[in-house]
């Protein structure tokens, strides 16, 4: 007896049968290319061994320029991920011949910042695919396609990006104070915010590998700005933009600065919403799939449970 056909399996049928639309060009490209396709020819990927103590795998995240590394379980011999637990699950990853659909449907529905590319025959890891990687690589042939309507709505018509309940931080906020907000509220960044209410920085996950950089892990207590004193060359900045500008600018502009994010602001450059690059994808690439499916009465919300 044939197995049903998962989620993912469900929302490609309902593209491939629904009739080409310029709305669903990005969409097309990505289930054009495979995940090999944006593996660079020469890269650097990191492993670490899952005994490898805590304060040894923030220097060596920093020394090697990385901000993430896969787990390998010497006993299990495969990569593994940690969960709080202290217990060892399989690793999210895909195979170099799967599409950068695929890739990008599994990125948003694991809600994982990273999707390492395994050769399932070897199991050797090639590759750590982001967000920010295929973005990049759709910007590249974006100019060489038709470009959608949509690409000319602004982030408000759109309804794009996270509005409300939106975390963030002061310039005086003790880090001990943001990383529990990471924890807590399960974001990977936090606006800083002034007494006026102006973004005025962002400190994201990243730069706390920099407090073991440099040896002030130990002092949980400083304050944000004091924290931020010991940012590394990796600092991405913090870029923003209006709900008023268009998509078109947004991709433009993210991609462009390299960031994870953009922090949208109003006249008063006060925090109002953030955009991430999940958001960006999910419109460009999974939304005009689930328009179709829902079309057809397979709502993509519904597919992505």
């Amino acid at each position: 007896m044939a197995s049903p056909p998962s989620a993912l399996s469900e929302i490609q049928d309902v593209a491939v049968r629904a009739e080409d639309s310029e709305s669903g060009v990005y969409m097309r490209f990505m289930r054009s290319h495979k995940c090999y396709d944006i593996v660079p020819t020469s890269s650097k990927l990191v492993v670490f061994d899952t005994t490898l103590q805590v304060k040894k795998a923030f220097f060596a995240l920093v020394a090697n320029g990385v901000r993430a590394a896969p787990l390998w379980e010497s006993k299990k011999q495969s990569f593994v991920e940690l969960y709080l637990q202290e217990t060892f699950k399989p690793l999210v990853n895909i195979s170099p011949d799967a599409s950068l659909f695929d890739a990008v449907y599994s990125l948003i529905k694991n809600k994982i910042h990273r999707l390492p590319v395994i050769d399932p025959i070897s199991g050797n890891a090639l590759y750590i695919l982001t967000h920010k990687r295929i973005l990049k690589f759709l910007q590249l042939f974006m100019s060489d396609m038709p470009k959608p309507a949509f690409m000319k709505q602004n982030l408000d018509e759109l309804g794009i990006g996270t509005y409300h309940n939106i975390a963030f931080i002061h310039p005086d906020t003790p880090i001990i104070k943001a990383l529990n907000i990471f924890v807590e509220r399960r974001v990977s960044a936090l606006p800083v915010v002034d007494e006026s209410g102006k973004v005025v920085d962002i400190y994201s996950k990243f730069d706390v590998i920099n407090l073991a950089a440099e040896k002030t892990y130990n002092n949980l207590d400083i304050t944000v700005t004091q924290a931020l004193q010991h940012r590394s060359q990796y600092f991405e900045g913090v870029v923003k933009c209006s709900k008023l500008e268009i998509l078109e600018t947004i991709v433009d502009r993210i991609v462009r600065a390299e960031v994870h994010r953009l922090v949208v602001v109003n006249e008063a450059d006060s925090i109002v919403g953030i955009i991430s690059l999940s958001d960006i994808l999910q419109a460009l690439v999974l939304t005009p799939a689930g328009q179709k499916a829902i079309g057809l009465g397979l709502g993509f919300q519904q597919l992505l449970l």
